[in-house]
């Protein structure tokens, strides 16, 4: 199984006048399943593109396994073994299904044959039900079916820690069932993986662990029935929604 250990430190991400993300601390250092929750503008976003190497934290420090990402270009983290999908997916539209899961194959084994590294994608494209679109350009999909080949993107890195940013966001109920099984299949597989989501039926079925941000502050970590009845949560979920 591969070395989790994730340690933020007091990680705050401003905008001007803005305190997007409040010194946050939290640490992950075994497969688990974790999610991550708040109301509209709590920081989640910011809070994962800061961990991801999307954005330089403006004060903190985040490890991973050892090793100080934070300030780190996104294809640094992701090498270090931090990998994350996207709200709005980023297939390449002008590739094919297979196309699109070689790209990152070889960015991580460069010195891979392409046939084992096209063995792997298959594998995971028929995990996520979607081997059959093998030879159609991404472009062509459904938004859910380019979700699910955004996961498989990811499987390619074989990142220890994932982030899924709002995985189940305009998905058929069918292809929800199908990253159920992804989700469970990455966490047998021995990683953690932190989930952004506002379909609280799934968090709560799938999470051991919530993490709970309101003005980018982290107001609860624990277990979710332990979090669901917090007061300071109850009272975050009563506040006005604005952008995040």
């Amino acid at each position: 199984m591969p070395e989790i250990n994730l340690e933020l430190n007091s990680v705050s991400k401003r905008f001007g006048g803005n305190q997007a993300v409040d010194h946050v601390s939290f640490s992950v250092t075994k497969p688990e399943l974790i999610g991550m929750i708040g109301p509209n503008g709590a920081g989640k976003t910011t809070l994962t593109n800061v961990m991801s190497g999307m954005l330089k934290p403006s004060s903190g420090t985040i490890y991973l396994n050892g090793r100080r990402i934070d300030g780190h270009p996104a294809y640094d983290v992701t090498r270090a073994g931090l990998g994350r999908t996207f709200q709005i997916t980023r297939a390449l539209g002008r590739m094919t299904v297979m196309e699109n899961m070689l790209v990152p194959g070889l960015a991580h084994n460069p010195g891979t044959k392409r046939s084992e590294l096209e063995k792997q994608a298959q594998e995971i494209l028929d995990l996520l039900t979607i081997a059959h679109l093998t030879r159609e350009y991404s472009r062509a999909l459904s938004g859910g079916q380019r979700k699910l080949l955004e996961l498989g993107r990811l499987l390619m890195l074989d990142p220890a820690v994932i982030i899924l940013d709002e995985p189940f966001a305009g998905v058929h109920p069918r292809l929800q069932e199908t990253i159920y099984r992804y989700i469970d299949r990455v966490y047998q597989d021995g990683k953690a993986i932190i989930l952004i989501s506002h379909d609280m039926a799934a968090v709560f079925e799938l999470s051991q662990r919530l993490l709970v941000l309101n003005h980018g502050a982290l107001i609860a970590d624990g277990a979710p029935q332990a979090v669901r009845k917090d007061p300071a949560v109850i009272e975050a979920y009563l506040g006005e929604d604005e952008d995040d």
